[in-house]
């Protein structure tokens, strides 16, 4: 196995009764990589021996700083209008230590995200305004979406450290979201997610490495919400407070495995535990994907995981919205060799292949889908027509001046898995179209 982040791939050209997406020239993708990545020459510490660990293309070495450190990036050559900055602690326990009163990690308790619009090529030592100030953070990792318009600059700094050490290590990717909601992940679930959905790039790399090999128009932000050993009720329970910390656009849910161990939950229950967790992602404006529960030998697992699974039929039946993710009882049903010895938790080989999964399932449900005049209606608002109101509303979410609109697979135009400008000059364009029924504006019409 090889564990890479860049891979030679044609970009593919999506055209859509308007709208051609623009192949890269060079044909690599590297573009839509973070933006700071492997850019060692652009980034500025206080403990600048390791800086470029923070954005190199290997996660496993990373920054070392402590309270009152920073890491600043300098993206004057980009000028996105809008980032999303992405850390990663080297602290590899579980997502949040205060779900299972576990000892805290060497993650960041509190930070301060900073911009500045001083002309690239030397740190700023005056100009900072502060965007982003955070406290008492529980989590391994964390995102935070700036508005980044007329600034140069970003700079993380470090105001506390969760176990009260004084050393923190970190990732940072800088993420840039111009083109509208974020291209971000986050996996909740447990022992079997966190043993899986690993930032660092084990086996053959992370979801986002997969991802990008498979279309290099793409390589999502992601965090690991796994926690080992707990059950959907835990979910429920935390699942509000932690989605409002999560600025991104998919989320995953995948309880499950205990839950049915030995019939703990009961299905009925967890199903209704499952259903808050999906209409509390809906009702945050964001996308839920619900894998299967995987395939277990263990005897107390085996004879209950086809009445919880049918659960998530049921699911996929009432909430058609929701992504269908991978089917994991049948992969490790039909490839029992991807299991450790417990029978239950898959081995390094198993775990690779969930990526792969995983990867496969958003590359197909969501990045490739193909564009289809009849999915991408332009209703934003869902109320069955195509007029100026769905027009005002895409037009408010693009500006900041609106929230995510339910119906923004409607106004995704071009297919790409984003909103931005050029799905509303599309949305406008076929307004115009219903509204004069000129047969001129049915010709396919290339954007620059």
């Amino acid at each position: 196995m090889v564990s890479i982040k860049r891979t030679a791939a044609a970009c593919t050209a999506i055209c859509l009764a308007a709208a051609s997406f623009p192949a890269s020239a060079a044909g690599s993708g590297d573009e839509y990589l973070p933006l700071n990545r492997n850019r060692t020459d652009c980034v500025y510490s206080d403990q600048q021996n390791t800086a470029y660990a923070s954005c190199n293309d290997v996660y496993y070495d990373a920054w070392s700083g402590s309270k009152g450190s920073y890491l600043a990036y300098d993206l004057s050559a980009f000028q996105p209008e809008k980032i999303n900055v992405a850390w990663y602690s080297g602290a590899w326990n579980n997502y949040d230590y205060t779900v299972l009163n576990e000892s805290a990690g060497a993650s960041l308790s509190a930070y301060k995200i900073y911009v500045n619009a001083a002309e690239g090529g030397a740190y700023p030592e005056t100009g900072w305004e502060e965007k982003v100030s955070v406290q008492d953070y529980t989590a391994h990792s964390g995102q935070n979406l700036l508005d980044f318009t007329g600034y140069h600059w970003v700079k993380l700094e470090v105001c506390g450290v969760q176990n009260g050490g004084t050393t923190v290590s970190l990732n940072v990717d800088i993420h840039d979201c111009s083109a509208g909601a974020p291209d971000s992940w986050i996996f909740y679930g447990d022992s079997i997610t966190a043993g899986g959905m690993v930032t660092f790039s084990a086996g053959d790399g992370n979801f986002a490495d997969f991802v990008h090999r498979l279309d290099p128009r793409h390589y999502p932000a992601q965090e690991n919400g796994g926690i080992g050993g707990i059950f959907s009720t835990t979910g429920k329970a935390n699942i509000d407070r932690w989605l409002k910390q999560f600025p991104g656009t998919y989320v995953s849910i995948a309880y499950g495995t205990n839950d049915c161990w030995g019939n703990q939950t009961g299905a009925e229950r967890y199903y209704e535990n499952t259903v808050y967790m999906i209409e509390a992602v809906q009702k945050a404006g964001k996308t839920a994907v619900l894998p299967k529960i995987p395939y277990s030998t263990e005897p107390g697992i085996t004879p209950y995981i086809g009445d919880y699974n049918a659960q998530i039929d049921r699911i996929y039946r009432e909430y058609p919205d929701v992504i269908q993710g991978p089917d994991f009882y049948a992969w490790f049903q039909e490839h029992p060799e991807g299991l450790s010895a417990d029978g239950v938790h898959p081995n390094a080989d198993g775990y690779n292949e969930m990526r792969r999964l995983w990867a496969e399932t958003a590359v197909e449900a969501i990045y490739s889908k193909a564009a289809d005049p009849a999915a991408c209606s332009g209703d934003v608002n869902a109320d069955g027509k195509n007029d100026a109101a769905d027009a005002e509303l895409l037009a408010a979410y693009l500006t900041g001046k609106g929230t995510l609109p339910a119906g923004w697979k409607n106004a995704d135009l071009n297919g790409d898995g984003r909103l931005h400008a050029g799905d509303l000059t599309l949305l406008k364009r076929l307004i115009l179209m219903k509204e004069t029924e000129d047969p001129v504006m049915t010709q396919p019409v290339l954007l620059d």
